[in-house]
């Protein structure tokens, strides 16, 4: 689920868009699953679910970039400046 890369980290996130409201739900699968208050359309999700993720880990929304699965509910997203242990501690506490 949390990859560590140079830099930060990678997470396989399962997005739900067209949820009653953005939450970190746990784990589902091997991935990160996150319901968002926004439907997939013109990125809207994609952007929510940048929000949601810079919001549990502290950290600034330009350090959470989606890396692929842009169209997809199965999305790998990469976050600057963090080790997998803290994520998995601030993750923890979110669901």
């Amino acid at each position: 689920m949390i990859t560590e890369r140079a830099g930060g980290i990678e997470i396989a996130v399962q997005a739900q868009p067209r949820a009653a409201q953005s939450t970190i739900v746990g784990e589902h699968g091997g991935r990160l699953k996150v319901r968002l208050a926004a439907p997939p359309v013109e990125g809207a999700a994609n952007d929510e679910l940048v929000r949601v993720l810079a919001k549990a880990l502290g950290v600034p929304r330009s350090a959470v970039t989606v890396v692929r699965g842009h169209a997809s509910r199965a999305k790998t997203v990469r976050i600057a400046g963090v080790t997998a242990a803290a994520a998995r501690r601030a993750l923890e506490t979110q669901t």
